[in-house]
This record gives structure tokens, C-alpha cells and sequence, in this order.
């Protein structure tokens, strides 16, 4: 942390910090740790918002003195660079490989399990680590189907955990709690997310490596790749439509870290590395999305480990492991009807 602040470098080649050095609070550029401190109070902090009465959030590249009463002295000091595109493609696959192999070999799998949805970037964690695949969902999702058929491809097998309606609604007032949310997209989310975790916790292992940030910094959205002309982004440009989504990555890792830390597990994102960071933000428009295939240098690079699976598509969790269509039928059978506004955030309050 001192080397980062003294260098104003926003990448020094760490997967994120958030804490206290030489009496400020630091929250790296990415947000990948959450850091609250007590309102009023900066020198009672937590990484846990619950542990304290009126917790403030550190914005993402943000500094603050514990000495200061101010209730608006945290300040701005570092944000993502900007960077010169790749000169060819054979430079950014390779930039984009060794990358991911110095994020890779960053990780100890003492007590790790990979969450795996048979997809690119879980593949290129079950292909890495010798540590037991766990994957989730409702019975008929996609995401069983595709990580039974992708541990197959790698000679793995995978530990499915089942979703049902009884489980998820047991839940969402627990990952409520957790993540101080109860809109419908983040419930959506968190919630495989944390029975998952639970169960990997339950198994033993206290570490869960994650695919976590690979479809933000690589294009792995649809509205990134129809840019400038899909409404949900601003950006007239791939890579433009990708720095807005890059932007979402602090909300995102604070949501799930609270509801995996809950559940008994810490969040192991080698995908968000600041090698692999530095990497994807020099990709062009075409090194991220080309011919319609999303994600492609990253794919390219990572195809020597896991063959076919590089090429598949990917869903969503809350998608793939159908907690979204599931949870929209729990809040009907309430008699939150679709007609209603905002039906499934009301079954949420309800519960909670």
C-alpha cells in the first residue's frame, strides 16, 4: 500500500488491499476488498459493514486520515489507466496469457475450491488448481449441464449442489443481511453465490476461486459488443462500452465478498489481478470483441489449457443457474403477481 500511494500507481501488481497504513484508510482502485468505517468515527473500520453502528463505505481509489472528523475527507487517488491499444494481435494474446499465468501462480490452492460453470474463465481455474469443482443450480439450469459436461472435457469431477425453492427462500433474507441489498438483480446474484459457499464451507475449504471480473475487462457483455447502439451503455465504442462495465466491478465485488464471507468463505478472483487488469485495458475494440464472439483475445489465450471449453458461451449466474426465472416464480406463488411493480422486490421485503 505505502509503494501504490507513493507511486500514485493504481496497478502496483497485487489482487487488492483495503485497510489502514500510516493513519489513512486505503481502498484500492478496484474496490476488490469492501472498507466501512463508523460514521463520524474513521479510526473504527471494518471490512464487514455489520460489525459497526453507522458504517460509511471508502469509496473504491479512495484515501482517508483516521484523523479527520471530516464527514467528506475521503479523497481520489488513484484511477484505472488509460492505455495505448495492442500494435497486433499476436502481442495482445500474449500479453493476455502471461498475464493470467503470473495471476494463476499467484494462488495457493491450500483449502481452495473453484466454483465452476463449465465455462471459459471457471475452465481456466479447474484446469489450474488442483482443488475440488463445485458448481450450482436448479436441476434443468444450464450451468449443471455445462459444468458435468466440461469436468468431463478436463477429466474432472464436479460437486453439484442442488437449488430448490425451500433453499432459496430460506436465503434471501440471510444474503439480505449480509449485503445491506434487496433489489431483485443483486438478490438474484448473490444468492446461488452464497449456497454454494455454504456448502464448499460445510466441505471444509474456506477459499472459492471465482471467474469474477473476466466478462468485465475482456467484453464479455452483450451490450459491450452491440455498442454504440444497445441503450444500456453510453459509450459509442467497444472499448468504451467496456470502461463503463470495468466501473461496476467495486458494487460487484463488495456485494459478493459480503455474501461469501457470511457464508464461511473467502473470494479468491485471480481473473482481477492487476497484471490481468493492465492486460485487458490495452485490448482494441476487435481484440475484445470480433465476429460476434465475445471475450476473444481472452479466449485465444487461454485455448492451449482448455480446448473446447475457450469457445463456449456464457450465461449469467443468476441465468445459467436459473435463480432468476426460480425466484421470479416464488414471488408469483406469493401472490406477488407480474403486474405488480417491482413483484419480486416486494416478495423480498416481505421476507425480510
Amino acid at each position: 500500500m505505502r509503494a501504490a500511494l507513493e507511486r500514485r500507481d493504481p496497478l502496483p501488481g497485487t489482487a487488492g488491499f483495503a485497510g489502514e497504513v500510516d493513519r489513512q484508510l486505503v481502498r484500492d482502485v478496484l474496490g476488490r476488498y469492501p472498507l466501512f468505517f463508523e460514521s463520524g468515527d474513521p479510526t473504527v473500520w471494518s471490512h464487514d459493514p455489520g460489525e459497526l453502528g453507522e458504517p460509511r463505505r471508502l469509496p473504491a481509489g479512495h484515501v482517508r486520515s483516521v484523523d479527520s472528523s471530516d464527514e467528506s475527507g475521503a479523497t481520489s487517488i488513484w484511477t484505472l489507466p488509460g492505455r495505448d491499444p495492442f500494435e497486433t494481435d499476436d502481442e495482445a494474446v500474449t500479453a493476455v496469457e502471461g498475464a493470467v499465468d503470473t495471476a494463476l501462480s499467484a494462488v495457493d490452492d491450500e483449502g481452495l475450491a473453484v466454483a465452476f460453470s463449465g465455462g471459459v474463465d471457471s475452465g481456466v481455474l479447474a484446469a489450474r488448481f488442483d482443488a475440488p469443482l463445485y458448481v450450482v443450480g436448479f436441476p434443468d439450469s444450464h450451468d449443471l449441464a455445462a459444468a458435468r459436461s466440461g469436468a468431463d472435457h478436463l477429466d474432472r469431477s464436479v460437486r453439484v449442489v442442488e437449488l430448490d425453492h425451500g433453499t432459496l427462500e430460506a436465503a434471501i433474507p440471510r444474503v439480505a443481511a449480509a449485503t445491506g441489498r434487496t433489489n431483485p438483480m443483486d438478490i438474484q446474484i448473490a444468492l446461488p453465490l452464497f449456497v454454494l459457499a455454504e456448502r464448499v464451507s460445510a466441505d471444509g475449504f474456506d477459499r472459492l476461486a471465482l471467474g469474477q471480473a473476466a466478462d468485465e475487462l475482456f467484453g464479455g457483455y452483450a451490450k459491450v459488443e452491440n455498442a454504440p447502439d444497445d441503450d444500456r451503455v453510453a459509450a459509442d465504442t467497444v472499448r468504451g462500452a467496456r470502461d463503463e462495465l470495468v466501473g461496476s466491478i467495486p458494487d460487484q465485488f463488495e456485494r459478493d465478498g459480503l455474501a461469501l464471507r457470511t457464508a464461511g468463505v473467502d473470494p479468491v478472483t485471480p481473473f482481477a489481478h492487476d497484471c490481468v487488469v493492465r492486460a485487458a485495458l490495452a485490448l482494441s475494440d476487435d481484440q475484445l470483441v470480433r465476429d460476434g464472439t465475445r471475450k476473444w483475445a481472452l479466449r485465444q489465450a487461454v485455448r492451449p489449457r482448455i480446448g473446447e471449453l475457450a469457445d463456449r458461451p456464457k450465461k449469467a449466474l443468476q441465468y445459467g443457474s436459473l435463480a432468476s426465472r426460480e425466484l421470479d416464480r416464488l414471488a408469483r406463488q406469493a401472490g406477488y403477481k407480474r403486474r405488480i411493480d417491482n413483484h419480486v422486490g416486494k416478495y423480498v421485503d416481505s421476507l425480510i
